[in-house]
């Protein structure tokens, strides 16, 4: 069953515009998938922003991602890029090594244990996505993206 955003916060006031209740309904609905996406990721001993870091260094293999680089690829705004990657370093997911030509260049490249790890999430992910968009065909899904994409060009 279907049920509005009204309903889900149980608010008893009409929405000030449909502006304001697309807005709300877009940040209501991107924090429960977070939530569910943490919890989801938990046994794994790896968070959703780390697991986004990991999913694109294994996309930019061979070469791997200096810091500012990768940190424009993510999903979500990381203001902490360096003390993320000294985490998954330490957890043995990620390796950084100075660039010879400049030393202030470090590149982090995906370890082979981040890339086993990833591996065991991939079907488990594929089932998850399933589960929550299953119930959509792929026109409406198109339609979803498209509209979301039109949602956050700034006119």
């Amino acid at each position: 069953m279907v049920t509005t955003l009204r309903d889900e916060i149980k608010q008893t006031k009409p929405f000030t515009s449909l502006a304001q209740e697309a807005q709300l309904s877009v940040i209501r609905t991107g924090a429960l998938f977070m939530d569910e996406i943490e919890q989801f990721l938990k046994p794994y001993g790896i968070t959703a922003t780390q697991y986004n870091v990991l999913r694109i260094l294994r996309g930019s293999e061979p070469n791997g991602l200096c810091r500012n680089e990768l940190r424009d690829r993510m999903l979500t705004r990381m203001p902490d890029m360096t003390r993320l990657l000294d985490r998954l370093e330490e957890a043995g997911l990620v390796a950084r090594e100075r660039q010879d030509e400049d030393r202030r260049m470090v590149r982090s490249r995906i370890s082979s244990a981040g890339i086993e790890l990833l591996a065991d999430l991939d079907n488990v992910t594929q089932d998850e996505e399933k589960r929550r968009f299953g119930h959509l065909n792929d026109q409406q899904l198109r339609t979803l993206i498209d509209l979301l994409a039109l949602a956050r060009s700034k006119p």
